[in-house]
């Protein structure tokens, strides 16, 4: 029998929205922050020339830049003042896990609640400014040495790029922060999401171009058009596809009546970490080209051999990509999920997986379950992101970053509908509640 929330959701409509006026406020404050986010990909960073800059990034495609271009939404093409997007935010929100997991000072602050919770997030900006100072000299030092783009070579554009590129990206983490709090979905997400999506447009120009030109075949358009609306179904069903541990809670007398007793779920996701694992991989993976081509002159010899068998599209660039993928899947889910935590809140609210025995042996059970799943989660990631590479590299698809892409907008755009699905919900049961209030007056 579907349960109450269930049978909401079947009967939303548009007039469901029409009275949803909070959830309209949210919407177009949404939308609002993200414009503005996108503006600042625009607004160029003083001291560079444009035509040379563009002129430079056309001699250094298919490298790290272009992974870094996309999650920007276009801005480090432009070395707009949101070239360093909200990468750093999330290196350090990664770094301050990690971290958690070392220093006992911070795990105690983890499970303090809400006042731990707000001292970390502190923390996560603090680390989020450092590491945009020290990416935005890097930058600094890297486009003076960088043929003519810089018009002025100095300290003062070193100083200017440093204080330009991270008020940008403190500046995008606080629009995340307010989309969070203010608006509908994850703010940081958000903005990801909408860099990838503006390009879109593009790509689809680019492909129907080269359909034009002949350069790709119309069936092989076709095609790849079927595959990608299969890849997003596939995906679909994947992100919402969870282990469900069986658990069971004892019942218990107080007085003369009896309490508990009821079962429980405890969802494991099939993919736990979510995009991270193929960002990471294709950014390690890309990082030799990158070199190569910032010094195409001094590189060594044995650079060079590595970079072409590493290249897109090549055997062992898939091979060593896959295993990556597979590897930060491992990684990043023992981070962000912690077996023995999960088992002693299980054992401090009484409750039990059927047939195991609670504390360690629960911890013991559960690690050893999510390991199942988080192999079928790798391999899903794996493939996801190695078709597109395939297709892009022998077919010669114009769709930068492929699966993680899609990947990437998929999960947003379902995360985001399940917050909107849960605020009219809220809106429809207040409804309810207050029509029952009016007939009990009435009576």
């Amino acid at each position: 029998m579907p349960s109450a929330a269930e049978q909401l959701a079947a009967n939303f409509n548009f007039s469901s929205f029409a009275k949803a006026k909070e959830l309209r406020q949210r919407i177009f404050f949404t939308l609002g922050a993200l414009i503005i986010a996108r503006l600042g990909t625009y607004i160029p960073m003083p001291g560079i020339d444009p035509v040379e800059l563009a002129r430079q990034l056309n001699q250094q495609q298919g490298g790290l830049l272009d992974v870094f271009n996309v999650l920007a939404g276009g801005a480090v093409g432009r070395m707009a003042i949101f070239a360093l997007g909200i990468m750093p935010y999330i290196s350090a929100s990664i770094i301050i896990q990690l971290m958690t997991t070392v220093f006992p000072e911070l795990e105690r602050l983890k499970k303090e609640g809400e006042v731990g919770r707000k001292q970390i997030n502190q923390y996560t900006r603090y680390g989020t400014v450092a590491l945009a100072a020290l990416q935005a000299y890097g930058i600094a030092l890297g486009l003076e040495n960088w043929g003519n783009v810089v018009i002025d070579p100095g300290w003062f554009f070193r100083v200017t790029t440093v204080i330009t590129l991270t008020g940008g990206t403190i500046l995008l983490m606080w629009i995340g922060e307010q989309i969070t709090s203010r608006g509908v979905g994850n703010g940081i997400s958000l903005i990801i999401f909408a860099g990838i999506v503006a390009r879109f447009p593009q790509y689809i120009a680019q492909a129907f171009e080269a359909g034009r030109t002949g350069a790709i075949g119309p069936l092989l358009i076709i095609g790849a058009a079927v595959f990608i609306v299969g890849l997003v179904l596939g995906i679909v069903f994947m992100e919402r596809a969870q282990r469900r541990l069986l658990v069971q809670y004892p019942k218990r007398q107080v007085g003369n009546k009896m309490y508990g007793g009821e079962a429980s779920h405890l969802p494991l996701k099939i993919n736990v970490s979510g995009v991270i694992p193929p960002i990471f991989a294709s950014s390690i993976l890309l990082m030799p080209a990158t070199i190569a081509q910032f010094n195409s002159k001094n590189i060594p010899d044995w650079l060079q051999t590595m970079v072409a068998y590493i290249s897109h599209g090549q055997p062992l660039y898939l091979l060593l990509y896959a295993l990556m993928i597979i590897f930060f899947a491992f990684f990043y889910t023992s981070i962000i999920f912690n077996p023995e935590e999960t088992a002693e809140n299980l054992k401090k609210y009484g409750g039990f997986i059927p047939g195991i025995r609670p504390g360690k042996k629960t911890a013991e059970y559960i690690d050893y379950v999510l390991t199942r799943v988080t192999v079928v989660g790798g391999i899903y990631l794996a493939i996801v992101c190695l078709i597109p590479e395939w297709l892009i590299f022998h077919y010669n698809i114009p769709f930068y970053l492929g699966g993680t892409s899609i990947l990437i907008v998929v999960s947003v755009t379902m995360d985001t509908v399940a917050q909107i699905q849960s605020h009219l919900i809220a809106q429809q049961y207040e409804g309810l509640i207050k029509k029952a209030r009016l007939r009990g007056a009435r009576r």
